[in-house]
């Protein structure tokens, strides 16, 4: 993983997945009242400045343990990253912590998109380092960093087994994380003032399909970056070609239903689609053929542009869908695998144990994901307010919130 080859890819998979939450920002931005822009895309600006610095500081720690039992690695075990900076290995190991952060940051700022257009930035930056510390940071050692969800193939099955929860760039940690904690936080804040379907039109779509070019661009490095670290990067073609095949196919399946429910299909639903699409292949693209990411991304298409419906009839205003679109599309692609995975799944030659697994893998993350954004969310809003008033929610949060305007327009 120390050849030059390698670190440069490991360089540049770095940045393109800290690409993507500027990329969030856009895509968001676009879709919430032109009067709310600056504050939404600030929040995935203020993700990036206090969880990067976080996972500097204690964050990286906490994604290891050495007791698949334990529930986060020590915080201070190498705070700061002395330790690491001063080791023979730090050329490798610091770069590996800078990747490991990007995932950490995009995934609280996903979160951002379900309180669109009546959230405080204060209080959300409160809930972002909270969150990153007791939702991430231990969810990323769970399934990445030798913990519970690492081990829970041998530890239901036996080491002999060779059955492991598979979620190779994110569906669990990343995606159902970041769909439960929306879900949960769209419950604290309430619904916005005269929500209902229809609401609202995206005040910007070009805005929203340069978010999603950015990111489709960006999951490049989000799901084959981690290749950088393997001898041979054997994996590089097989995750590029799926994660291209299934989100196409994505767009497809999402614009079908808009034509068939609506009449005419649309950018926006194009590129949710798209987004939908990158979302289930992210736990799955090291672990299908082609072919069965084709049939998963046009499935998450369709699957997700039908649960962005759920909110209008369950009550709960997720602005701009992320439970629809991260937490159904992370659930699918994980679940998807119990049946399709290369050599492992039901139907491709394996059993019911690796389904098994990931049903267990994905229902846990979820359940702690919600309950405790839940938590950090009523916390906030009971003590110093996290909500922003009715009127100032009326006229729009960006002045008064940051003191700025999207489009301070002068004849």
């Amino acid at each position: 993983m120390d050849a030059p080859g390698n670190i440069a890819w490991g360089v540049t998979a770095t940045a393109l997945v800290l690409l993507m939450t500027p990329g969030v920002a856009f895509f968001y931005g676009g879709l919430v009242k032109a009067k709310s822009v600056v504050s939404m895309m600030m929040m995935s600006f203020g993700s990036i400045g206090l969880v990067a610095v976080l996972w500097i500081l204690y964050g990286s720690s906490m994604s290891a343990v050495s007791d698949p039992g334990a529930f986060a690695g020590n915080p201070f075990a190498d705070f700061g990253l002395a330790s690491i900076a001063a080791s023979p290995e730090a050329n490798v190991s610091l770069l590996t912590v800078a990747y490991g952060a990007t995932f950490a940051i995009i995934t609280v700022a996903l979160i951002s998109g379900a309180i669109a257009d009546r959230a405080k930035f204060g209080p959300w930056l409160i809930f972002v380092g909270v969150f990153a510390t007791l939702g991430y940071f231990p969810i990323a050692a769970w399934v990445w960093g030798g913990g519970w969800i690492m081990n829970l193939g041998t530890t239901l099955f036996g080491e002999d087994s060779g059955i492991a929860v598979i979620d190779y760039a994110g569906g669990t940690a990343v995606h159902i994380n970041a769909g439960a904690a929306a879900l949960a936080l769209s419950i604290v804040l309430g619904k916005r003032i005269g929500f209902q379907k229809g609401i609202q039109k995206p005040h910007n779509v070009p805005l929203t399909l340069l978010g999603a070019a950015l990111l489709w661009f960006g999951w490049f490095g989000f799901n084959a970056g981690a290749e950088w670290v393997s001898e041979d990067m054997g994996k590089v073609g097989l995750i590029a070609i799926n994660t291209l095949g299934a989100t196409a196919a994505a767009i497809l399946g999402w614009i079908l239903v808009e034509k068939i429910k609506d009449g005419k299909p649309t950018s926006v639903g194009a590129v949710s689609g798209a987004v939908a699409g990158l979302v289930a292949i992210t736990p799955a693209c090291a672990n299908l053929d082609p072919g069965w990411a084709l049939l998963l991304g046009a499935l998450a298409g369709v699957a997700c542009a039908l649960a962005v419906e759920l909110k209008f009839r369950l009550g709960y205003d997720d602005s701009l869908d992320v439970v629809g679109i991260h937490l159904i599309g992370g659930l699918l692609g994980t679940i998807y695998l119990g049946f399709f995975a290369t050599g492992q799944g039901l139907f491709t030659g394996g059993d019911l144990r690796l389904l098994a697994v990931q049903v267990i893998a994905s229902g846990g993350v979820l359940v702690y994901s919600f309950v405790v954004a839940l938590a950090i969310g009523f916390a906030i809003e009971k003590t110093i307010g996290f909500r922003v008033t009715g009127e100032d929610e009326i006229a729009g949060v960006d002045l008064v919130v940051h003191g700025e305007e999207g489009y301070a327009l002068t004849s």
